[in-house]
């Protein structure tokens, strides 16, 4: 598990880490049945609060990318290809939502986004 907080993201630190941890889960980096530290070690480790690495891992459990098993630890879930496909396109949904509402909040048409997108892809 490689882990980059920012302290100057607008993001709060709980959602970057759900966000890395998932996206390492979805691209295969982490494979089903890894361990996640123990919450306090990844706090500690991170230099971070453990109520913010609980809350991390919770919303990783709640989306389904891990389980929990009380007194062993987190696990990365199995996931079929399909599984892991739709997992992906939820979550990048999820986020092309809340970037559609900042972009409108600017008054840009879809084409002027697509625009900026392609100067930066």
């Amino acid at each position: 598990m490689n882990v980059s907080i920012s302290s100057t993201s607008e993001k709060p630190i709980y959602q970057q880490l759900f966000e890395q941890i998932s996206a390492q889960i979805l691209k295969g980096e982490l494979e089903s049945g890894y361990c996640l530290p123990p919450i306090r070690q990844a706090a500690l480790e991170l230099r971070v609060s453990v109520i913010t690495v609980k809350k991390a891992w919770e919303e990783l459990e709640r989306s389904g990318l891990i389980n929990t098993v009380t007194g062993k630890g987190c696990f990365v879930a199995e996931f079929s290809s399909d599984e892991t496909l739709r997992l992906r396109n939820e979550m990048i949904l999820k986020q092309m939502e809340s970037d559609t509402s900042y972009y409108k909040s600017f008054g840009l048409t879809l084409d002027e986004v697509i625009g900026l997108l392609k100067k930066i892809y």
